[in-house]
């Protein structure tokens, strides 16, 4: 049986998308997700999930559009891969922030419809009973 994703494999998925810089293909993803993940997973299983699919979509286009590397010494070299992929990080992260702002617009909207208060929405979750007996 195949291991579940976790949301820190998701999150280590999506850092190595953030600095992949070679030529990038699903299968290449997942084996490139063996080491991190502990077993390579399947295509089917990455594309499950929205942020590891709108983040492959992401690079696939910065790929496309990438410019040649300027030469610079080797010790600026690593500064600047760096800095581009903290840049990329950066995007991801304001793309996935202005999904959420839109999910929430659509839940604030079906919570007006349905009437339901601020007070409501915000009210704790229940307790669970796990019917064990107290000693």
């Amino acid at each position: 049986m195949a291991k579940h994703l976790t949301d820190k494999d998701i999150e280590q998925i999506i850092g190595i998308l953030d600095g992949w810089r070679d030529k990038l293909s699903w299968e290449a993803l997942c084996d490139a997700c063996s080491p991190v993940t502990g077993s390579k997973p399947a295509r089917q299983t990455l594309i499950k999930f929205n942020r590891i699919t709108s983040a492959y979509s992401a690079c696939k286009k910065r790929l496309k559009e990438d410019v040649p590397e300027l030469r610079a010494p080797p010790s600026m070299r690593v500064a600047i891969e760096r800095i581009a992929r903290l840049e990329r990080e950066n995007e991801r992260l304001k793309r996935e922030n202005t999904e959420l702002l839109q999910q929430f617009v659509v839940w604030q909207y079906n919570a007006h419809i349905r009437g339901l208060s601020a007070h409501e929405l915000n009210k704790a979750l229940p307790g669970i009973d796990r019917g064990q007996t107290e000693k």
